[in-house]
């Protein structure tokens, strides 16, 4: 599989536009020459992209954002393109190195022009710097209309620094965004172009250091950190060679509820293939025998309300599995309340979340690792309420119930109460039934490998992430989580 090379470190939009001042002082860089550096970089990854293309038409709005675009413009007039500009507002009204650029785009014989209904016909690329990092409220209605228009013309879009309408803090569309195909970001990346909305609107994300990232980072510390490859290869050494099963952990998994016993199977032998040393379940009787056929390395025992059969187990156990497949019955409930007061590792998943929602408690031993819909009964708000700040929800959901946060869903996003960590990997693909069972027991069979809760959850998601991006090379629709299996041991040995 390509390697897909991601900013290893994301920041907000405040700490970029604050930060890009002491860099460039630093580095003894005009602010004016750090936004000719910026146009210089759009136009160069736009040639590189589009090499037939022919006509640009280049879309400005009111800020610094809108200067990058005229540089742009200037540019590719003076290589000989045909270039149209639409200025969003007043362009008399730029202030600023943004009107510097403006006055150079007209001294090379440059227009400006209104932006129109529809884009012309004869454009073969857009280049969006209309609304820039600042944005905050919704896009007002003038905005919006241009932004429909760009999208309306299923062109081509390469955006400056961020797609326009996109929060840089969130990832959340403001109203209306441009759906780009490729992004140019500067300096340092924001935190908002990896997670939640972003994916559909973002495209290819490129950062351009404009030659102060060096300086810029070496000042700012990051607000959330992104997991690499090399933290797997940091944390999963080499096993010694005189390894034995006891030293990597016995992972009890509970789960399968009559008609789910699918589910509690698939996190058992995921746990097992990401190096488990022993693996145990609990599980309705019903599942016990298809368990065990098809994954003969499993120890599957049948529950029936036994409390000491639970606790036995829970005591052989140094990490529990709880959740997947686990229902919400009587027989469900019982064994969730027999299981979910250990002070042993844990994760907590599925059905085993929403039991928490109805039954809430603090505890600092386990990771939870909620979709937005779990997440949303879990804070009692709505999935919209989640989606608009997953950063957010992640510090309430730490906050109500304690330990190591993963929410789920494009651009994952890991908190332990002190640090954000996001996950880039992953695709569409993953969107199906049982997907959620499989990281479940990977991050088990983490836990019982020594690793922290942190450690286990942040290398868990991305583990899962890659294994879904290397079986996908095979197509991302039809993909099931069994299909992850062999690419997940690949994963968790490193190279």
């Amino acid at each position: 599989m390509a390697s897909t090379v991601w900013p290893r470190r994301l920041y907000t939009a405040a700490q970029v536009r604050q930060g890009e001042v002491k860099a460039a002082k630093a580095c003894q860089v005009a602010m004016y020459q750090l936004m000719e550096r910026a146009g210089e970089a759009v136009f160069a990854t736009l040639c590189r992209s589009f090499p037939d293309a022919l006509h640009l038409l280049v879309c400005c709005g009111g800020g610094n954002n809108g200067g990058d675009g005229y540089i742009v413009a200037r540019l590719a007039q003076t290589a000989g393109f045909q270039v149209s500009l639409w200025q969003q507002g007043d362009a008399d009204r730029l202030q600023g190195d943004a009107a510097i650029a403006r006055d150079a785009w007209l001294a090379v014989g440059g227009t400006i022009s209104a932006p129109e209904a529809s884009v012309p016909e004869t454009v073969d690329v857009v280049v969006d710097a209309l609304l820039g990092t600042g944005l905050s409220g919704s896009v007002r209605s003038d905005a919006a209309a241009t932004i429909l228009a760009i999208n309306q013309s299923a062109l081509p879009v390469v955006a400056v620094d961020i797609p326009s309408g996109l929060c840089a803090d969130t990832g959340r569309v403001l109203g209306s965004a441009i759906q780009a195909r490729i992004t140019v970001t500067f300096i340092g990346c924001k935190q908002g172009l990896l997670t939640g909305q972003a994916a559909a609107y973002t495209g290819q994300l490129i950062l351009a250091g404009l030659g102060v990232a060096a300086a810029f980072d070496a000042q700012q510390q990051p607000s959330v950190q992104v997991v690499s490859d090399n933290d797997v290869m940091l944390v999963l050494p080499c096993r010694k060679r005189t390894a034995h099963k006891g030293d990597h952990g016995r992972i009890l998994l509970a789960g399968g509820d009559a008609g789910m016993g699918g589910a509690i199977r698939l996190a058992a032998e995921a746990a097992a293939r990401a190096g488990a040393g022993l693996t145990a379940v609990l599980t309705q009787p019903d599942n016990v025998l298809s368990i065990v056929t098809a994954v003969p390395e499993i120890m599957a025992r049948g529950w029936q309300d036994k409390a000491h059969e639970a606790e036995e187990r829970l005591h052989w156990a140094d990490v529990l599995v709880l959740g997947p497949g686990l229902g919400q019955t009587d027989w469900s409930r019982a064994l969730y309340f027999h299981l979910a007061d250990t002070e042993k590792p844990m994760v907590l998943d599925a059905d085993g979340l929403n039991l928490l929602a109805l039954s809430p408690d603090y505890k600092n031993n386990r990771i939870i690792t909620p979709h937005p819909g779990e997440a949303a009964r879990l804070l009692g708000c709505t999935v919209a309420d989640i989606e608009q700040d997953r950063f957010a929800a992640t510090h309430a959901l730490h906050k109500q119930y304690g330990g190591v946060v993963v929410l789920k869903g494009a651009g994952s996003l890991i908190y332990d109460g002190v640090q954000h960590w996001l996950c880039p990997a992953g695709n569409p693909g993953m969107a199906t039934g049982g997907m959620g069972d499989v990281l479940s027991g990977v991050i088990g069979a983490l836990l019982g490998q020594g690793l922290s809760l942190a450690e286990a959850a942040r290398i868990g998601v991305w583990v899962h992430a890659r294994a879904a991006d290397a079986c996908a090379e095979a197509g991302e629709r039809g993909m099931l989580p069994s299909d992850l299996f062999p690419y997940i041991r690949q994963q968790v040995n490193p190279r």
